[in-house]
């Protein structure tokens, strides 16, 4: 079973002269079509971390002050599905987004074997696999077995190149890929709000 995200963005701006309050901006699914991205999962808020990244912002739950809009909703899906519906709930804000050193490595080697085709252009990776039945038959696994294998070692078995790989955050969360809609729409709201008064709120289900 697989696991999806969704969210909400909102920015925090004063009311009739009285305190700041959390405001709805978006839905994160107009902008990036809730794509099921483990890697990016990982490297922002720890779920599915098969990539060993120090998360972003993991746990963190719901926000208190989160706005009207996002609260009705969140209220309206445990109504729904029950608290066990949904899981690892958390947010992020703008200023934390620009901290990031998005040439940071994860901790310690994917957790998912690479692999790779030769190609007429050269080597091609063709996914990541947890669990390869050629894979361990050739190195000796046991079935269902799970090792960590050291950075760089590799194995050709038939025509595929498996290899233990350590990722960056850029490589989870590309500056071309589906992360980027949201990051820009983060930005614009931040210029208008400031850093701190611009938040991600997520949660998944499986």
């Amino acid at each position: 079973m697989g696991t999806d995200i969704s969210g909400f963005l909102e920015y925090r701006a004063p009311q009739d002269d009285q305190e700041s309050i959390w405001y709805s901006a978006h839905g994160l699914s107009s902008l990036n079509d809730s794509v099921r991205n483990y890697d990016a999962f990982g490297c922002l808020f720890g779920v599915r971390n098969y990539a060993n990244f120090r998360p972003l912002a993991a746990g963190r739950g719901f926000p208190a002050d989160a706005s009207a809009t996002v609260s009705a909703r969140f209220s309206q899906l445990t109504e729904w599905y029950g608290e066990d519906g949904f899981h690892s709930t958390t947010w992020i804000t703008w200023a934390e987004v620009k901290a990031v050193d998005w040439n940071e490595p994860a901790e310690k080697p994917d957790s998912r074997l690479h692999e790779y085709r030769q190609t007429s252009s050269g080597l091609r990776m063709t996914g990541k696999s947890s669990w390869s039945r050629v894979f361990a038959e050739a190195v000796g696994l046991k079935a269902g077995e799970v090792r960590e294998w050291a950075e760089g070692s590799e194995w050709v078995v038939g025509d595929t190149l498996y290899r233990s790989a350590t990722i960056r955050r850029r490589d989870a969360v590309t500056e071309t890929g589906e992360w980027q809609p949201v990051w820009e729409a983060m930005k614009e709201l931040a210029e208008l709000h400031g850093d701190d008064n611009v938040r991600l709120v997520v949660w998944f289900d499986d």
